[in-house]
């Protein structure tokens, strides 16, 4: 019979021994997309003030993708890395009817959130940069659009009884990889953008540096 160390899968990496990946986020589902994608990464929570930056970003008169780009930055430039390590910042702004909106405070703030998007289609701004060094040497927004379905208050009841503080986390208080798919009746867009991270293009910027194969 074989030894035991034949039964034993064999691994081949995609990506390069070198340099390291750092993923500037605390979001278990942008982890999730990189690491079913077979890429090894850190993560290390940046702590920005976000409120700060969204306010200078309306004195800009910035819009919503242009400030979802400027958190984005903020993060990776935030986050400590070993020299030569790329780090990966990213983050998601919501925008419906020229209205932003941040992640709910509560569950009541997400109960007006809901009812405000709900029979509405509304656009989510997702950015991601990629950093070594301090300098940025790509950037990218996806806009995915989303339609939400004109859903009855007791559904919105049950659904936030299912979901309970998990969704505070959301800035459209949903999880479209849970229950949240219930309050959808179409989606135009990257799937993987919707849940924080454009992957595809993002993939693409790592295999031009070299970091994961062509």
């Amino acid at each position: 019979m074989p030894g035991d160390s034949n039964l034993v899968l064999k691994t081949h990496p995609l990506q390069a021994e070198s340099p390291p990946i750092v993923l500037a986020s605390r979001s278990a589902a942008r982890r999730a997309l990189l690491e079913s994608a077979g890429l090894s990464v850190t993560c290390r929570a940046a702590e920005v003030d976000e409120h700060a930056i969204r306010q200078h970003c309306r004195a800009q008169e910035m819009d919503a993708s242009q400030t979802a780009l400027e958190l984005a930055r903020a993060k990776a430039r935030a986050t400590r890395a070993d020299p030569g390590a790329v780090v990966i910042g990213a983050d998601q702004m919501l925008s419906c009817a020229g209205e932003w909106f941040d992640k709910p405070e509560n569950l009541s703030v997400a109960r007006c959130h809901l009812r405000t998007l709900r029979g509405k289609a509304h656009m989510l701004h997702t950015a991601v940069v990629m950093m070594r060094d301090g300098r940025e040497t790509w950037r990218h927004v996806a806009c995915p659009v989303l339609h939400m379905r004109a859903f009855s208050d007791s559904f919105l009841d049950r659904y936030l009884a299912i979901e309970g503080d998990a969704i505070l986390s959301c800035v459209g208080c949903y999880r479209l990889e849970g229950p949240g798919i219930h309050l959808f009746s179409r989606i135009e867009g990257d799937h993987a953008a919707i849940l924080g991270l454009p992957l595809l293009p993002l993939l693409d910027a790592l295999r031009v540096d070299n970091i994961i194969m062509r």
